[in-house]
């Protein structure tokens, strides 16, 4: 039986209020059974010192990839969770982009099944919009909703065909699944690798131009809006297209969605040196960009921050830049490095990165969010805003490092990650509770 645990001293942080407030936490048999400030220690517990730290409510990312079934190479669905829980993630839904794709039923319950015996965090899983991606014919949606698929979505690749896309939208209309879109012109994109502009020019590198992605995006929610579906718009890049959504949202469309921590952090200025960390679908757009997506983040535009944790092997990454394949891998590194970019330096606070990375995302996909109170389950991580993280190929539990900060050093570190009665990351000292 595991012992009680208090959390003395510890800073809170919630979606609601932009103040941390001081609290000390008690859990037993893995619920918050007390809270609030000078709590004495249940004999025999545990007293871990949250002096100068934080607890908030774990995060839950809606867009990862895990490559399994098909390309265990790159990960697994043991090494993506073991990924996010070393992040502070006790939540993930993975992409049906698999090889073979997770078009139907029986493929969706696989996922789950490897998921309940390998994972030991909650992952979920979508299915396909049509079957092997192909964008053609539908995919078994009825079959995948009923084994537990969350969303639909063909990410890595759009749905061409409007006809096709607006008879999925008329399907997840009805079996109340959200559809996600990948916004590109393929025809656009061509052969590009990076952001179309200036530097793509001075650089040699063929450009995927911005209307690529804004352009698919519109048609996308215009065909939602016809069909009365509920759309969501993955990683969206571009200030204009982010402007086209804030418009329909306006319209009362239902169109959610998401932008990624390196669309707000980097831009197509870091690829100078033709680092193919920095080479991702859609890509890296410009700084002007970056500046727009944060705000419309602090809008409330975006409803979610989603990863696109998209890991490969260090061989196919190592490629000249227009060979490589495109992903980043971002579950380790989304809260510290949008601590060290953005918290820390007051740009907004712990209320939105807990509202749009633990919060919402749980709730758009139907499930209860996490919460620091009396009586709820624990499911919280304590953060250290004076440590620092340096991102080594040790330190970090994915199979794949394809990720910019490898081997930097960043400001903040997660030092301890709750899941009901385990401790699934532990790096803080702790003494006997008297």
């Amino acid at each position: 039986m595991s012992k009680p645990t208090l959390y003395r001293g510890g800073k809170i942080a919630s979606e609601g209020s932009s103040r941390l407030r001081t609290a000390d936490v008690v859990v037993d048999k893995g619920i918050i059974t007390q809270l609030g400030a000078g709590l004495r220690a249940p004999r025999g517990s545990d007293v871990i010192d949250c002096g100068g730290k934080l607890l908030m409510p774990a995060m839950f990312d809606v867009h990862v990839h895990l490559r399994e079934p098909g390309r265990e190479d790159k990960e697994t669905i043991r090494s993506g969770s073991e990924a996010a829980i070393n992040g502070g993630v006790t939540g993930i839904v993975a992409m049906p982009n698999t090889d073979p794709a997770i078009d139907n039923g029986g493929l969706v319950q696989s996922v789950m099944d490897i998921a309940a015996e390998k994972a030991r965090i909650p992952v979920f899983t979508s299915g396909c919009i049509t079957r092997r991606r192909a964008g053609e014919e539908l995919a078994a949606i009825a079959e995948m909703k009923e084994k537990g698929a969350l969303i639909i979505t063909d990410d890595g690749s759009p749905v061409c065909d409007p006809l096709v896309l607006r008879r999925a939208m008329e399907y997840a209309r009805e079996f109340g699944l959200i559809l996600a879109s990948h916004c590109e012109v393929m025809e656009l994109s061509g052969n590009g690798a990076m952001n179309e502009g200036r530097v793509s020019y001075q650089l040699g590198i063929p450009g995927i131009p911005a209307c690529s992605e804004e352009i698919c995006l519109d048609r996308d929610i215009r065909l939602a809006q016809h069909t009365r579906a509920h759309v969501h718009i993955q990683h969206v890049t571009t200030a204009r297209g982010m402007e086209t959504i804030r418009r329909f949202k306006k319209e009362g469309v239902k169109v959610t969605c998401e932008v990624s921590p390196h669309h707000l952090i980097f831009n197509e200025e870091d690829i100078r040196d033709y680092d193919s960390s920095y080479k991702m679908n859609p890509p890296l757009r410009t700084k002007d960009d970056n500046k727009r997506l944060l705000k419309g983040l602090i809008d409330g535009v975006f409803d979610v921050i989603a990863t696109d944790h998209a890991p490969h092997t260090e061989f196919e990454k190592n490629q000249d830049f227009g060979s490589a394949p495109f992903g980043i891998t971002g579950l380790e590194t989304a809260v510290i490095s949008l601590f060290h970019h953005f918290i820390r330096s007051g740009k907004f606070g712990w209320d939105l990165l807990v509202k749009r990375y633990s919060a919402e995302p749980r709730r758009l996909m139907g499930l209860p969010e996490a919460k620091i109170a009396k009586g709820e389950k624990a499911e919280f991580l304590v953060f250290d805003p004076h440590g620092t993280t340096r991102f080594t190929k040790q330190y970090m539990r994915s199979k794949s490092s394809n990720t910019p900060f490898l081997d930097q050093e960043l400001e903040g570190a997660i030092d301890r990650v709750v899941l009901g009665n385990k401790v699934l990351v532990d790096r803080m000292k702790r003494a006997r509770g008297k």
